[in-house]
């Protein structure tokens, strides 16, 4: 098995992404799955562009897509995706669409192709804090995770997929009182269970 696990670059004006730092310490081998990494700009359009590239490059059997989800307490894999791109903030380069879809003939949403209930019990058996998130929200991460999905659906059925957000490093915080983080360690261990989880369940 091959997986395939993306992170995005920093943004919003921070100086790292969780999700880039935990993804490049990722084993690229766990528990048999051969594991390939690739940095995903934050946005809007080129994310999707970038890992389509990946996926024609590395013809994956999983894909797992990490992002940064300040304020959340746990590792949260992501139930559904909306065809809907509503940014509070630019993105990398300066766009920020209100209320536009993403697929402009897409369903209004995908569920998850990862087994989300088994990466939660599995993190959970590891000791690491992890729930089901019901939204990906409206930025890069749920345009990309629907981005993926839209391809998988359309293009590529073979590859299972979805998204999972992590919470903020300890590094992040030095400055941000009472947000909750995750230290980098723990990160890297359940992005691993997380992948344990997707070879061994269906």
């Amino acid at each position: 098995m091959k997986v395939l696990i993306t992170g995005f670059d920093p943004f919003g004006g921070e100086p790292i992404n969780p999700a880039l730092e935990a993804v490049k310490l990722v084993s690229d081998n766990v528990d048999g799955a051969e594991v390939v990494k690739q940095e995903i700009p934050t946005v809007f359009k080129k994310s999707i562009a970038k890992l389509e590239e990946a996926l024609i490059t590395h013809n994956p059997d999983v894909v797992i897509c990490v992002g940064q989800a300040g304020g959340r307490f746990e590792i949260t894999p992501e139930r559904i995706a909306i065809n809907v791109d509503d940014a509070r903030i630019p993105d990398n380069e300066g766009n920020q669409p209100i209320d536009e879809p993403i697929v402009h003939d897409g369903p209004d949403a995908y569920f998850s192709k990862l087994p989300v209930k088994a990466i939660i019990n599995t993190l959970q058996k590891g000791c690491i804090p992890s729930k089901i998130s019901e939204t990906a929200g409206t930025f890069v991460c749920n345009h990309l995770m629907y981005g993926l999905l839209h391809l998988i659906h359309t293009k590529y059925p073979h590859i299972r997929g979805g998204f999972i957000h992590i919470p903020y490093v300890t590094a992040q915080v030095i400055d941000k009182k009472g947000q909750p983080y995750i230290s980098l360690d723990e990160l890297v261990k359940g992005l691993e269970l997380a992948i344990a989880a997707c070879a061994e369940n269906t």
